[in-house]
């Protein structure tokens, strides 16, 4: 189970993270885009096949022009980078902070958290430790090098918003790829949860 964990955490993060033009994970899209997605899905872990297999089916769909298609890449921006307000923003605490902010309360109790286990935070630049792409990097690094720690960073970290993201990126995206990552995603984490049995306090949204 850790290591399915891991997969999918390792499969999905650089997805949220990259943009397909500029980013680094131009393996990752053209794994994707070569998937057979009911092939593919009946393998995924944790999804339930048929949500994991219309998921896929809509971003292999959305790779049709590749990585490189220019539609992709501009609704990458528009969903996490800007400069526009972002119908879905990546981090945690824009929904579980009353002001709706960068590097809220929740943020903070993340980057708390790991500090006081020694983790240290993933990738370089200035993200807040809550970015999904991030969170789901965590997440599988810590199914690999700390399993004993993986159930509370869910319980308490990771699935306290991630459902709620996802759904409003699913509602928010325009383009295939993005609706079916939000899909694809959703439908692990749940299977995750399920399959370990957490009890997840779910927090009040202010958006």
């Amino acid at each position: 189970m850790l290591d399915a964990v891991a997969f999918a955490g390792d499969a999905l993060a650089p997805f949220f993270l990259q943009d397909p033009l500029t980013g680094d994970a131009g393996a990752s899209f053209e794994a994707m885009a070569a998937l057979d997605p009911a092939a593919a899905a009946a393998e995924w872990p944790f999804a339930e096949e048929g949500e994991a297999r219309e998921a896929l089916g809509l971003m292999v769909a959305g790779l049709a022009g590749g990585a490189g298609d220019e539609g992709l890449a501009w609704e990458y921006r528009r969903l996490f980078v800007g400069p526009a307000p972002k119908p879905a923003p990546p981090w945690g605490s824009v929904y579980t902070d009353r002001e709706c902010v960068v590097f809220g309360a929740s943020t903070l109790e993340l980057r708390a958290w790991m500090r006081g286990r020694g983790v240290a935070r993933l990738g370089g630049g200035k993200e807040p430790e809550d970015h999904i792409g991030l969170m789901l990097a965590l997440m599988a690094w810590l199914a690999r090098n700390r399993p004993a720690d993986l159930d509370e960073y869910l319980r308490g970290h990771l699935l306290t918003w991630a459902p709620h993201f996802l759904g409003e990126l699913a509602g928010a995206a325009r383009h295939p790829f993005y609706e079916g990552l939000a899909r694809l995603t959703a439908s692990t984490l749940e299977g995750i949860r399920a399959e370990r049995g957490l009890k997840v306090a779910v927090p009040r949204f202010y958006r």
